[in-house]
């Protein structure tokens, strides 16, 4: 029986997030403040008092989701993890969580792939499709048979439930196909760039230099990567695998999967919102979710 601590990506950001905990928690307003000096501006007076439109932008979602997600943790008392992953951007706060970085390098290196996307995003129009209702299979057959246009499976969320990522017309031309082979959704998604897609190539070049220069410790626990849903303890490897993930697919589904094989009973989620603890469920019923939100 072992104890999972999984951290969510960009979207599960809402306005007011890490106010109260900021208020309450004197080495909780310790991080935040921190952080405001790290980044060189109050990312907190976004995260407290901004709109729902101001979270929206990469460059602020990003770090303050990563903040309130490792704030959590750090200021939970008792939570020792067998294992952790992350939902794309959330495999950074699982690794502080598994002491392979630390906040400040956490931070700096989530401000600087915020930023590389958000270059890399302008250089291309490009966007993301959600699939309901169709087996992995056909999605990325159909993703391959489209010509001229890139478009590949970006997010395997759980079963029958798949995010595809590329060029505005690629996408388009998907989710036309999608539905004709029986999806019962095919729905573009209100994101700025195709995540995790061969169009990130920029920001994965940019953003290897940062990690290439950051101090990656020994991990505490195994961490379950994005890039191939395996466990990994080795610095060098997480490295490697962190740095290909901008243009790799997020395999949560098969992450959690192999958690489970691996003998992980219980799912806690840290973080904003509480959309992991909802894929784990569909993708392996017989496990025990919470959340520390």
């Amino acid at each position: 029986m072992k104890h999972a601590y999984i951290f969510p990506g960009q979207g599960a950001q809402f306005p007011g997030m890490g106010k109260k905990l900021y208020e309450e928690n004197t080495l909780a307003k310790e991080y935040f403040e921190q952080a405001n000096e790290i980044l060189g501006f109050r990312i907190t007076d976004v995260m407290f008092s901004g709109t729902e439109e101001d979270l929206k932008q990469t460059r602020v979602t990003q770090p303050a989701i990563f903040m309130h997600s490792v704030i959590l943790f750090e200021t939970t008392p008792d939570l020792k993890p067998d294992m952790v992953a992350g939902h794309s951007l959330g495999e950074f706060s699982a690794l502080v969580a598994n002491r392979v970085l630390s906040f400040e390098s956490g931070l700096k290196l989530v401000y600087k792939r915020a930023l590389a996307m958000q270059d890399a995003c302008e250089l291309q129009p490009s966007t993301m499709a959600a699939v309901l209702g169709l087996a992995d299979n056909i999605v990325e057959e159909i993703c391959a048979s489209i010509e001229g246009e890139i478009v590949v499976p970006a997010n395997y969320n759980c079963p029958g439930q798949l995010v595809i990522s590329g060029t505005v017309e690629g996408v388009k031309q998907a989710c036309e196909k999608l539905k004709a082979a029986g999806a019962k959704r095919a729905l573009i998604l209100p994101v700025g760039g195709a995540f995790h897609s061969p169009l990130m190539e920029p920001a994965r070049e940019e953003l290897q230099h940062a990690i290439m220069d950051t101090h990656f410790n020994n991990p505490t626990c195994p961490v379950y990567q994005n890039v191939d849903a395996h466990p990994y303890i080795g610095p060098q490897d997480i490295r490697a695998n962190l740095i290909n993930q901008l243009t790799s697919p997020v395999r949560w589904t098969q992450s959690v999967q192999e958690m489970v094989i691996n003998g992980g009973t219980h799912f806690t989620e840290v973080g904003p919102g509480s959309v992991l603890q909802g894929l784990v469920k569909k993708i392996a019923k017989e496990v025990t979710t919470d959340g520390i939100n």
